[in-house]
């Protein structure tokens, strides 16, 4: 798989305007005094589904719906790829099916619904639905939408299309990794507009298979994946995503539950944002090298805000322990 060049990006970006204004990108005070540096975030957390995954959802569903004759279509998601899909189909006519693990967010499935899908419970975890999804697609019909595709990718680099031309000089990027969309999205607008930015991937400790996998070299597969950060919950890579990161990322790093926790308060306190664990992860992952900044621009992907309410409630409360 290659990266999506610069015409393709920005036609990309087209649709995606079309159905949603670009996201902003605020210069943070607090957060830049706290991490010694000139912090940027860019606010995936105020997209219309409340994380990046949306544009990857206008686009694919654009190209499916030009093609016609689709019965429908099916994926499995822990929640915002749903999202994205669910509002993509719902503009495009067509039927969704969205699976989701059991003990999946309460909110998050909640939303998906409002938005006319059909929702099953299936698995213990993400790729258990995933499996079940693509079985189901094949036996009924449905068009099966898998978590990492060209088009997807096409999409969520959208974001970074509006974050790197208008924020200039930027020395570092952080992005989190779930299943890849996002930070391949953000090393195709970097090397399509000639830049020389260092782009970090961030991962959960107890879900790490891509940091096991950039330094093996190769796809590495874990038992579990048991993070808080729901979008960071990946146990088995995408092979085209570890290759694409493998070669276009200077590094992937882990953060514990407790930094995804504390990066979470901090957004609260310094900005009145809330970030659910993975929009929170860059943050944790900067906080940790900030010996490796100081001075320098560098750019957050807040890629999300969908974080339960009682979810949240324990990750403040657990400040004043």
């Amino acid at each position: 798989m290659q990266l999506p060049s610069l015409l393709e990006l920005e036609d990309a970006a087209s649709l995606v305007h079309a159905a949603m204004t670009p996201t902003m990108h605020y210069n943070w005070p607090l957060l830049s005094e706290r991490c010694r540096c000139d912090v940027w975030v860019k606010h995936e957390n105020h997209s219309p589904i409340g994380a990046f995954k949306v544009r990857g959802g206008i686009v694919f569903m654009d190209d499916l719906n030009r093609r016609g004759d689709c019965l429908g279509v099916i994926t499995a998601t822990r929640g915002n790829h749903g999202q994205s899909i669910g509002l993509a189909a719902r503009r495009a006519g067509i039927k969704a099916v969205i699976v989701v693990p059991e003990g999946n967010s309460v909110e998050k499935n909640a939303a998906m619904t409002a938005l006319g899908v059909e929702l099953v419970v299936e698995g213990h975890d993400f790729q258990v639905a995933r499996e079940y999804a693509m079985a189901r697609g094949a036996a009924e019909g449905l068009v099966p939408i898998p978590p990492f595709h060209p088009l997807l990718v096409r999409g969520v680099g959208t974001y970074a299309l509006e974050f790197l031309r208008a924020v200039e000089g930027v020395d570092t990027v952080y992005v989190p990794i779930g299943m890849g969309s996002g930070i391949c999205g953000v090393m195709a607008v970097r090397d399509a507009l000639g830049l020389k930015t260092e782009i970090i991937g961030v991962v959960a400790e107890q879900a790490n298979a891509y940091e096991l996998s950039f330094a093996a070299g190769h796809v590495v597969s874990t038992n579990n994946a048991d993070t808080m950060a729901d979008g960071l919950a990946c146990r088995t890579p995408e092979p085209d995503a570890v290759a694409l990161i493998n070669k276009g990322a200077s590094r992937v790093v882990s953060v514990s539950e407790a930094e995804i926790k504390a990066a979470m308060r901090i957004y609260y306190t310094d900005t009145h944002n809330l970030a659910e664990g993975a929009g929170a992860s860059p943050l944790a992952a900067l906080l940790k090298e900030t010996a490796l900044h100081e001075g320098k621009k560098v750019g957050l992907i807040l890629s999300g805000g969908n974080v339960d309410m009682d979810v949240f409630e324990g990750v403040l409360a657990e400040r004043a322990q």
